[in-house]
């Protein structure tokens, strides 16, 4: 993207920076390319295919490019343009929180499917235990409409990133934002109809092992859990044991790699029925479902 008597269409913009974010490793190149010079461009990525014979005006071109050096460098798309879409919903997020993730959808919609076993319940308490970006949380205040929700983080930075999300979405008066280290600073009386949680759950020895782009830039403190991955699972199965009322649920998005041990966890804790464990759309163990006898 350097000979200045070559013309730069918005087509030969996207065909070029395919090309050379592939050859830099991206495994989406053209979504990738497209995304970044939609941003650039304050539009959308559809209007790009009216637009291929548009020549970006000089500052457009600036930001794409400095867009493209810093996705070839490794930096998330998502980090780049400030933004992620999650369950219809698009949330703002930042080098402080997780970049939200298709199957965290799963976790949506395991509490949707609870929900309407409770068709009668009129003031349904949820907390979303590590909320991040708050895309739990959101959408379940989003989505059902008679749910108080409550949203932990022990990173003050991230819940900053959750109560503007819930701003954005109009529901930030039904989120009540605790910074806590699992339950440990919340209200002692505090109790919940259904926890659901995205923890850090990837093993020690595994981090390595992780796409560079997520390994280098993503928060370590939301990715890693211990030697077995579950050192921040294991006393969330026990501190919302002692959170749920009575018949209430857990739900916890896990590694497929320990869905076992986790499914163990659950057995072991005496005081949960373990449903059966949530796949994603590639048939891996991917949300643990548990209720409160």
């Amino acid at each position: 993207m350097s000979s200045a008597d070559e013309v730069w269409t918005v087509g030969r913009l996207l065909s070029w920076t395919t090309e050379f974010l592939g050859r830099h490793g991206a495994e989406n190149p053209r979504l990738d390319a497209e995304v970044l010079l939609a941003n650039a461009r304050g539009g959308r990525r559809i209007d790009l295919y009216v637009a291929f014979d548009e020549v970006p005006p000089a500052q457009t071109l600036t930001t794409f490019r400095e867009t493209v050096r810093r996705r070839a460098a490794g930096t998330p798309v998502a980090y780049l343009v400030g933004h992620r879409e999650f369950y219809s919903l698009d949330f703002e997020v930042t080098p402080d929180v997780l970049i939200p993730r298709p199957e965290t959808e799963l976790l949506v919609v395991a509490l949707l499917d609870e929900v309407k076993k409770r068709p009668n319940a009129s003031a349904l308490k949820i907390a979303d235990v590590g909320t991040g970006s708050g895309i739990l949380a959101v959408c379940g205040a989003k989505y059902v409409p008679q749910a108080q929700m409550t949203a932990i983080d022990i990173s003050q930075a991230a819940l900053a990133v959750a109560k503007r999300n819930a701003a954005k979405h109009k529901v930030v008066d039904r989120i009540e934002f605790i910074e806590s280290d699992l339950f440990t600073g919340v209200p002692s009386e505090a109790r919940y109809d259904c926890i659901v949680s995205n923890p850090p759950y990837v093993a020690t020895s595994e981090m390595a092992e992780l796409p560079a782009d997520v390994r280098d830039h993503e928060p370590h403190l939301a990715l890693e859990a211990g030697a077995e991955g579950t050192s921040v699972i294991a006393p969330l199965i026990q501190q919302a044991a002692q959170r749920l009322n009575p018949g209430g649920v857990l739900f916890i998005e896990i590694s497929p790699m320990i869905a076992s041990s986790v499914e163990q966890l659950i057995r072991d804790s005496g005081v949960f029925e373990l449903a059966p464990t949530m796949r994603d759309l590639a048939g891996h163990a991917r949300v643990i479902q548990a209720r409160l006898r």
